[in-house]
């Protein structure tokens, strides 16, 4: 049988997963619905930079250039990076650019067979026998819509774009009686650097959201407009973020991105001796996040403005939730440029906002900052009704994929990029690798109710460790390592990847430890 293999999206994910595929002989198609390489990174506004410290950020066989300097290159740099990536390696003859899919649709075995399965599409392999996938592309430039067929999907088109989070509110509390302009943080991103200029400056802004994208178009409004124009920002919950990579002298790396800060979770699959050392550990753990707030406090004022997060900083890891801040953020503030308010109930009149029923903001332009619509984003690109229900199957529940990649009820697909990390580049590349290695029949899967047992055991760590709630964004960042251990494990490597005990104990894993 053939063994085509169709990915979606050129993104990090997308790259890796064409790059790593393409290594095992195959002939990936690539299907992106931009006209160039670089995912979400195409469209950031102009003082967006990484979140991660540069060497944490990093192909393991593709150093960054010696002419960055920066520990938090710029959004140009990132997305320059991403192309020479791409270029590098030859992956661009893969790609067929201004190619949108639209759905996708599993055909060659009755949905009765699917569920009857006891094994991964029927035999615990990539490529079933006789399913196969058609892919509705519309080609963006005319419209054309063409029917494509593979064997195996690679699903990368990323959380955080696409689908915005729209609040709900109210009849004549919504934004329909707000006579200003009301806009998603994806609609203001997507805009050139002049035109978002132009569009900001002289205006009174308030923006909804606590999450990175909130704070820097809110530095960007306030670098425009000056405390003559501050730009309120309203946050339902308060998230930590760092000033810096470097709390009370000590990196970031060597607190929480080693094998002996793991030692102090419970983690899915464990040993006895692992359950004991965590709960042990457990007071430890405790003390070490109070050191990173402690930081934190003593840095920014954030006391004085009723900023300090009710999470704890190790929940909020757990969850995803921790950014860095924008250098000068605070500063605006003082000054009047940056007003922070706190709320959890927000509507709209016809000169702005009402804050808790009673504080009334003033503006001419509010943007919701409030993320997007991850999980039926996905769903959304599956025709089968059935799929879509695997999906989401519950409000309250992650997207179930085993080792964060693949579905145990849906053959012949992988999906890269859902689920979070401390430093996605390098988690995606060690999923993209398994992948790889799956296609390639190396890597061998235990049952379906086993697949699913695993998943229930790392649902439980989410729900465990993550705080406010937030363990449905599938995020693995309080045990990056252990995680890799297991993908390391399937495809027939060390998990051990540095020399001697102390340095694997106490030596912060990135990206090369894995090339």
């Amino acid at each position: 049988m053939e063994k085509r293999v169709a990915i979606i999206g050129a993104g990090i994910s997308g790259l890796l997963a064409c790059k790593y595929a393409a290594a095992r002989g195959f002939i990936p198609v690539v299907f992106e619905e931009q006209d160039h390489v670089g995912g979400v990174w195409n469209h950031t506004i102009e003082t967006t930079r990484l979140q991660n410290v540069r060497p944490t950020f990093e192909f393991s066989d593709f150093p960054w250039p010696s002419s960055v300097e920066d520990m938090f290159p710029t959004n140009f740099q990132v997305l320059e990076y991403l192309q020479s990536y791409a270029h590098n390696f030859g992956l661009l003859p893969y790609i067929k650019f201004n190619s949108k899919v639209i759905d996708i649709d599993y055909v060659g075995e009755f949905e009765d067979q699917i569920r009857s399965w006891e094994l991964w599409g029927g035999a615990g392999k990539a490529f079933g026998y006789k399913g196969k996938w058609i892919l509705k592309v519309v080609q963006t430039k005319d419209d054309f819509v063409k029917d494509y067929e593979a064997e195996f999907v690679i699903i990368c088109i990323g959380r955080f774009s696409g689908l915005p989070n729209i609040p709900k509110f109210g009849a004549g509390f919504g934004p329909e009686i707000f006579s200003g302009k009301v806009l998603h943080s994806m609609d203001y991103s997507s805009m050139n650097n002049a035109a978002a200029a132009d569009f900001i400056t002289g205006k009174r802004v308030a923006i909804i959201g606590s999450s990175k994208s909130a704070t820097d178009i809110a530095l960007e409004c306030a670098n425009a407009n000056g405390p003559e124009n501050p730009c309120t920002m309203i946050q339902r919950t308060v998230h930590w973020a760092l000033p810096d990579a470097y709390p009370w002298g000590v990196n970031y790396g060597y607190i929480f991105a080693t094998r002996f800060m793991e030692l102090m979770l419970h983690k899915p699959g464990q040993g006895l001796l692992s359950t004991i050392l965590a709960t042990f550990l457990k007071p430890l753990r405790w003390a070490m996040s109070k050191f990173v707030e402690s930081y934190i406090r003593w840095k920014l004022p954030l006391k004085k403005y009723g900023m300090i997060p009710k999470e704890s900083f190790l929940g909020e890891i757990s969850s995803c939730q921790i950014y860095m801040l924008p250098e000068t953020f605070y500063d605006k503030v003082e000054n009047g440029s940056i007003v922070l308010k706190k709320s959890q109930n927000v509507s709209f009149c016809q000169d702005g906002l009402i804050v808790d029923g009673e504080y009334h903001v003033k503006a001419d332009i509010v943007m919701f900052a409030t993320g997007y619509k991850g999980d039926e984003k996905l769903k959304n690109i599956f025709a089968s009704p059935s799929f879509r229900n695997y999906i989401l199957e519950t409000p309250t529940s992650t997207i179930h994929l085993y080792r964060q990649i693949i579905h145990p009820r849906i053959p012949q697909l992988a999906v890269i990029g859902y689920s979070e990390s401390l430093s996605n580049l390098y988690t995606y590349e060690m999923r993209c690798k398994w992948v790889a290695q799956l296609l390639d029949e190396a890597v061998e899967l235990p049952s379906i109710k086993e697949m699913e047992v695993d998943i229930e055991m790392w649902e439980k760590y989410m729900k465990t460790y993550s705080g406010n709630g937030k363990y449905r964004s599938s995020c693995v960042a309080g045990l990056h390592i252990w995680y890799n251990d297991q993908l390391c494990r399937d495809i027939g490597i060390n998990p051990r990847r540095k020399k001697g005990f102390f340095a694997d104990m106490f030596q912060p894993y990135g990206p090369q430890d894995y090339n």
